[in-house]
């Protein structure tokens, strides 16, 4: 049987599990708390391992090993930046968001705002991180798969992205947030499993001394002590001033974004209490950290076994390098069919960690369409818990749908691109409004609208005018030559406009109301009121600078 065979039936398997686990999850699925929420009912364990799932995207996988085994040292950077940023979302956001939200992002927005300028804004953005982040995850999933099981074309790719979007689409409607978790949990025992058991490999073949690892890696890479070093892949002699400012808005994206990212946010919201919240990050931490351990050994063990030149024939990203590990540790320790087994099983890993990410990422935003759009800003709350879960499978197939479209399209699009525009997106708008709302004291409505749409906005708009977007052989449009930004993450610039945007739009404005903000400060840090938080009223909203609440103090 060749790996690309026994891939496929590895990867049958898979899908015949996670299908009988959403048919599992839709007869327990019965209101919007267990729609969205999984019904409250996850351990801080089973969570955190959930988070992992949710987290640990094909980019991790695939593309930090990847540049690892390409750029040595530059490349862990991506798992420092990825890693760091969840302290800034446990120690600022988790325990907070989880106390005074309950579904999504704009239900903490608008706890002390008026509620439909601002559910329409956070609605917006994560329909639109949401859509770049999922045409990643499919768009290399159409890539990446069609690679590794040995398809050839674009009509395999189509299939592949076809394929993914079914299966995503059934596990949203049909499962909810509990099919979505199993689904996450499974495939995060899957993805650390098959790294640790490669790792293990590549150790035991260089005698378990990492320093062998790494010298045989820098002789193969041609770069030698310097492979080990920084500047290979950023902030090169040859990049100057613009290549270090661009490594700092990188890095500024990565940590800040995790803490806004729609998919991750709404994790708060499936265990029981704030403690479980603070325990399924520290859960996540230690189950993310430990897989990045491992990419730091699958990509100096690629560089030392299968070599750069290797790797960058076969995938000039170095997306293969994983599997092209896999193969070739198993050939040389067990032979060919060890290498056609571990190769087929990481194959499958891979598209499994595409699955259950791209599955995280339609929840979310079928959760804030139904939720956040449809129930309170077109019903204006007036609708059954029965009718806002009918609508929210119907927003999963029309989310799933368009994503498959637009992925079909988008075939050529860089993948890296659409995944750092998304952290900046993310830390550009979603968390300046999420820590002015938690922390500021004086924050309002048109800060929350204005933060959101103006560092959406100004990421989206310098990305465009980027080189990421053209004026170079790898941009989006080599052809064309439309940059005036000098920096491919805009994150360093996004970022402050998000933050100042917002700070002056709250102070333009005369709203002002410390009674809302003392109730808040008081439900984010102690929980109290926080199960079952109820829904504020539409039609009670008042301005001024010292409106009194109404109707139980939602206004």
């Amino acid at each position: 049987m060749s790996h690309e065979t026994l891939a496929i039936v590895l990867f049958l398997v898979f899908i015949a599990v996670t299908l009988w686990i959403t048919v599992s999850a839709s007869r327990q699925t019965k209101g919007i708390v267990d729609f969205y929420a999984g019904g409250r009912s996850f351990s801080s364990a089973q969570n955190g391992l959930a988070i992992g799932g949710d987290y640990m995207s094909a980019a991790s996988f695939l593309g930090i090993a990847g540049t690892i085994a390409l750029y040595g040292y530059d490349g862990f950077l991506y798992s420092i930046g990825f890693l760091v940023a969840w302290l800034v979302a446990l120690l600022l956001v988790a325990e907070p968001v989880r106390n005074t939200g309950r579904f999504t992002l704009a239900d903490v927005l608008t706890f002390r705002t008026n509620p439909h300028p601002v559910r329409v804004a956070a609605g917006v953005s994560t329909i639109v991180i949401s859509i770049f982040y999922l045409l990643a995850q499919m768009v290399g999933a159409g890539a990446l798969v069609s690679l590794l099981f040995g398809f050839t074309g674009d009509v395999a790719k189509a299939v592949t992205i076809l394929l993914t979007g079914a299966l995503m689409i059934v596990y949203v409607a049909g499962g909810g947030m509990k099919g979505t978790t199993w689904i996450q949990i499974v495939k995060t025992f899957l993805l650390v499993a098959g790294a640790l058991v490669v790792t293990t490999l590549v150790l035991v073949r260089f005698g378990l001394n990492p320093s062998a690892l790494l010298r045989e890696a820098a002789e193969r890479s041609g770069e030698g002590e310097a492979f080990l070093e920084p500047g290979q892949r950023f902030a090169t002699e040859a990049q100057g001033l613009a290549g270090k400012i661009d490594l700092i808005s990188l890095g500024l994206a990565l940590v800040l974004g995790t803490a806004g990212l729609p998919h991750i946010l709404i994790r708060f919201y499936t265990v029981p209490t704030a403690r479980d919240t603070r325990r399924s990050v520290l859960w996540g931490i230690a189950v993310i950290g430990t897989f990045y351990l491992l990419t730091l050994v699958l990509g100096f063990g690629a560089a030392a076994l299968v070599g750069p030149e290797e790797i960058a024939r076969a995938n000039p990203a170095g997306n293969t390098a994983a599997p092209q590990l896999a193969e070739t540790i198993g050939r040389l320790l067990f032979g060919e069919i060890g290498g056609t087994v571990l190769l087929a099983v990481i194959a499958a890993v891979a598209f499994a960690t595409m699955l259950a990410v791209v599955a995280g990422l339609a929840l979310a935003t079928s959760s804030s369409v139904a939720h956040d759009l449809y129930a309170h800003v077109g019903k204006r709350g007036k609708v059954t818990e029965r009718d806002e879960v009918r609508f929210a499978r119907i927003a999963a197939f029309v989310i799933g749908g368009v994503a498959i479209v637009l992925s079909l399209a988008a075939q050529k699009l860089n993948v890296a691109f659409l995944v750092g525009l998304a952290f900046a997106m993310a830390a550009s708008g979603n968390l300046p409004a999420i820590l002015y709302s938690l922390y500021w004291r004086r924050f309002n409505t048109a800060g929350a609208v204005t933060t959101i749409y103006a560092g959406l906005g100004s990421a989206i708009l310098l990305v465009i005018f980027s080189p990421t977007t053209s004026g170079k052989p790898t941009s989006l449009f080599p052809t064309a030559d439309f940059q005036w930004f000098p920096l491919e993450n805009p994150g360093i610039v996004s970022i402050p406009t998000g933050f100042l945007a917002g700070w002056l739009a709250t102070l333009l404005s005369h709203e002002h109301n410390p009674r809302k903000h003392a109730e808040l400060e008081v439900r984010s840090l102690t929980g109290t009121g926080a199960e079952p938080p109820p829904t504020p009223p539409e039609d009670t909203y008042h301005h001024g600078r010292h409106a009194r609440p109404q109707n139980g103090g939602y206004y």
